[in-house]
């Protein structure tokens, strides 16, 4: 029944509307002039007064249900004579458009109360569908009232076939003074709410605002701060909470000032991210009774540093082995709490020079596996870098300071396969990255050998590529660039791996003496 209703509101609403008005030869002066005024004919008053554009909200009734009003503008225009036109132009109701409305040449009768009332009527006869005929009478009804206001009736008795219908469509509104808005755009979108961590985007040309929200966060009452065009408004309101949960999405509606133009924006949560972040406020110390003690950052099972392999130039007995120090230690006083400073350690006159000349302080994600016959044959072989990782990242970010040091090492290597070093000018610069790589199986892992090369199991990577001196705390957001042509694929492992080093070419042993890089707060952004 609602179908059919519908279908034959659609098809009145479509069709324009001639009124069966009087019109008479004399003009008509207005009964309702106050004495001494300057008197009007009514044809003047309806140039002057009548005729306009009006704003208001028009409501729809159906077999004696009301359905919600809806903003609406209509046009006014003085007709032939003592007779106004009217026109709805673009209607529509409940997601229907369904073109203009049209009232021609109404005539106006002026009344005691000071409002001006037109009718008219139209009857209707079309074949909706092969055997279905719609019959309807309209009787339409006017008032302009005080203050600039009009009210516009249609009451719609129809056939269609053997069932009647009964409609009935009710205007209220304003005239416009001429000077209101006619954009209707929502210009910012944003919450205060710890769970969205991705502001919205608005995307006029689609009509859509997406955000992103914390992985598990509870998005059942979220209050956006909603800012529109001037004079426009929008429903559901600002700071109004409503529920984004189970993947829905909000419908915002927003009308111009002069009720000329309705947005619709479909508001809806895009991904849901979760976040891996070190904030460095947890060491455990290790110690030996051959080597001084060296700190490790917590969680064990996730970072590494070098300072296990650094144990072999930090001997307790110094006689044996001068101690330089570790290459990464506490720093107490960090962007938040404690941070990780990074320092590149001169080896030079220990017993690893001939392999190890520099020691660059690192911290990564994943495993420092260090042995004697592996700093002696494979020394970048120990760095085993990267955790197993189910999401898709899309931001590592952090701060950072970095001072470089000098003179500059290069680990050089003769003809017989013995090196050394040799200074020179070079300037040292920090290194500061995120990889995700495929695996094949959990212990696979790439390391100081390819974690900068092009290996084809890389498919991602955020890294930092000015790495020279910042003095004060640094920020860094960088997004995640994936290799041509390749997209991440739930299907498949991955590992991801944080790497942070004083000397970017530390890996080979090439690096600047107490080059310091301190860390904090390292985080990656998954969805």
């Amino acid at each position: 029944m609602k179908k059919n209703l519908f279908y034959l509101f659609a098809l009145i609403c479509s069709m324009s509307l001639f009124t069966a008005c009087s019109d008479d030869d004399e003009p008509t002066t207005p009964p309702n002039e106050e004495p001494g005024e300057e008197q009007r004919d009514l044809a003047t008053i309806i140039s002057e007064d009548l005729a306009g554009n009006y704003k208001g909200d028009l409501t729809v009734t159906v077999l004696g249900q009301t359905f919600t009003p809806v903003s609406q503008k209509i046009s006014v225009a003085k007709g032939e004579g003592e007779t106004v036109s009217l026109s709805i132009a673009d209607f529509s109701f409940i997601g229907l458009s369904l073109g203009d409305i049209n009232l021609e040449n109404c005539a106006v009768t002026p009344e005691e109360d000071g409002t001006y009332t037109f009718p008219g009527t139209t009857s209707i006869k079309k074949e909706v569908m092969p055997g279905m005929t719609l019959n309807a009478d309209v009787d339409a009804t006017g008032t302009f009232g005080a203050n600039s206001t009009i009210t516009l009736n249609l009451d719609i008795a129809a056939m269609l076939g053997d069932t009647p219908q009964d409609v009935q469509v009710v205007f209220e509104g304003t005239r416009l003074n001429g000077d209101e808005g006619t954009e209707a755009d929502i210009l910012s979108f944003t919450f205060d709410n710890e769970a969205v961590v991705e502001q919205p985007v608005i995307d006029e040309e689609a009509g859509t605002i997406t955000f992103k929200v914390s992985e598990g966060a509870d998005v059942s009452a979220l209050a956006p701060t909603i800012e529109v065009s001037p004079g426009a408004t929008v429903t559901p309101a600002s700071g109004v909470a409503q529920d984004f949960s189970g993947g829905k999405a909000v419908t915002y509606t927003v009308v111009s000032e002069d009720y000329g133009v309705t947005k619709e924006y479909k508001v809806s949560i895009s991904a849901e991210q979760s976040s891996m972040m070190f904030d460095f406020n947890e060491w455990e110390t290790v110690t030996t009774d051959l080597y001084k003690p060296y700190v490790s950052p917590l969680p064990l099972d996730m970072l590494a540093t070098p300072n296990e392999g650094a144990t072999m130039i930090n001997a307790q007995d110094e006689s044996f082995s001068k101690a330089v120090g570790y290459p990464v230690v506490i720093e107490e006083n960090g962007y938040e709490g404690q941070a990780a400073k990074l320092i590149t350690r001169d080896a030079r006159s220990s017993l690893a020079a001939s392999i190890a000349p520099i020691t660059a302080g690192s911290v990564f994600t994943g495993t420092f596996e260090y042995s004697i016959m592996g700093a002696l044959t494979n020394p970048l072989g120990m760095t085993k870098f990267g955790i197993l990782y189910d999401k898709k990242p899309v931001k590592f970010k952090g701060v950072y300071k970095y001072a470089p040091g000098s003179p500059f090492i290069k680990k050089v290597v003769n003809e017989e396969g013995y090196g050394s070093s040799i200074e020179t000018d070079d300037a040292d610069v920090c290194a500061i990255q995120a990889v995700l790589y495929t695996v094949t199986s959990e212990d696979e892992t790439l390391d100081g050998t390819n974690i900068d090369s092009d290996d084809a199991r890389i498919v991602a990577r955020a890294r930092l590529e000015d790495g020279n001196t910042s003095a004060d705390w640094t920020p860094f957001e960088l997004d995640f660039t994936w290799t041509e042509g390749v997209e991440y694929d739930e299907t498949l492992t991955y590992k991801l791996a944080i790497v942070c080093s004083a000397s970017k070419d530390g890996a080979n042993f090439n690096g600047a003496v107490n080059s310091t890089l301190i860390v904090d707060n390292l985080e990656v952004i998954g969805e």
